[in-house]
């Protein structure tokens, strides 16, 4: 079975920061992404362009490919990757635009992608200047996954604290992020590329579990084995997640095959993959103080190999 192609959409009001973050993206990642927007706008654009049925697609750097509609949304997509076949999508809306429609298409007509994360651009200066929400924003805030603080550099630091609370009361669940200049970790943005594999360790042998830091508040481990786990008890384990986790993604290996996992602010899916072992990270805020709790859970969802 062919893994679907990943798609986060990026959202957020007029002039909040998603060009800057489009850039950021194509600047940090190493991952082969296709970028599509209404029009190519601010993305510079100076390699040979194709022009397709449903899309103009322009060739960047590293493989990357930034692409604007011309015909409907599911079209352009699906030609998108029989053109150009890339890891990831990141679908750059309108700031006037309503996400929860796009999220519906991309989950009823595109069986070949899944949604990987609705990332909604907030710009903190505007929203001290004039804190009523329009209709869109607040759909825009109440839809995503991520919630970027972004411009937080413009405004008094005591005042990003009762930001954060007037987001938190309009979208409890997801994570909020601050940023200046859209400058985040991709890490947290997505799940696992499209084409990647794990590295099969020698047989026998544990895989160290590791910690990283991200930007800031953020940490992250990685947990491995090469023994199976039980599928119901791994899903009772992902619900239960903590709610500092804003990112667990990886590979897990159940009785019958190795699944893609991706989980974001406690949505989450399981796809069938070809891969080895079980591998994940799990990323948030202070995460490092959960992870014994953490893998001591994962630990008894394990079964011996055989």
């Amino acid at each position: 079975m062919t893994p679907r192609t990943p798609i986060t959409l990026i959202t957020g009001p007029l002039g909040s920061g998603k060009t800057t973050l489009l850039r950021h993206i194509l600047a940090t990642s190493p991952a082969k992404i296709a970028i599509v927007m209404n029009e190519f706008g601010e993305i510079a654009i100076d390699t040979k362009v194709i022009e397709g049925k449903n899309v103009r697609i322009s060739e960047l750097g590293g493989g990357c490919v930034c692409c604007s509609l011309l015909g409907e949304f599911e079209a352009a997509v699906t030609e998108i990757i029989e053109k150009v076949a890339p890891e990831m999508i990141v679908v750059e809306t309108t700031g006037l635009a309503e996400p929860e429609a796009l999220v519906f298409n991309i989950q009823e007509a595109l069986p070949q992608c899944r949604l990987d994360g609705v990332v909604s651009v907030i710009d903190a200066d505007m929203l001290v200047r004039f804190p009523e929400l329009g209709h869109t924003t607040r759909l825009q805030i109440e839809g995503a996954d991520i919630l970027l603080l972004n411009k937080i550099d413009l405004i008094d630091a005591k005042q990003i604290d009762p930001l954060e609370t007037k987001l938190r009361e309009i979208n409890p669940s997801a994570a909020i992020i601050r940023t200046e200049r859209c400058r985040i970790d991709p890490e947290l943005l997505f799940g696992v590329e499209r084409e990647r594999k794990t590295a099969t360790p020698e047989p026998g042998s544990p895989i160290p579990a590791t910690t990283h830091k991200h930007q800031l508040q953020f940490e992250s481990f990685t947990f491995g084995s090469d023994k199976t786990f039980s599928r119901d008890c791994f899903e009772r384990f992902v619900d239960g997640l903590p709610a500092n986790v804003i990112r667990a993604k990886g590979f897990i290996r159940f009785p019958d095959s190795v699944h893609l996992f991706n989980f974001v602010a406690g949505r989450w899916e399981l796809e069938p993959f070809e891969a080895e072992n079980t591998e994940l990270v799990f990323i948030g805020k202070n995460v490092l103080s959960e992870k014994e709790t953490i893998v001591e859970s994962l630990e008894k969802c394990q079964q011996q190999l055989g």
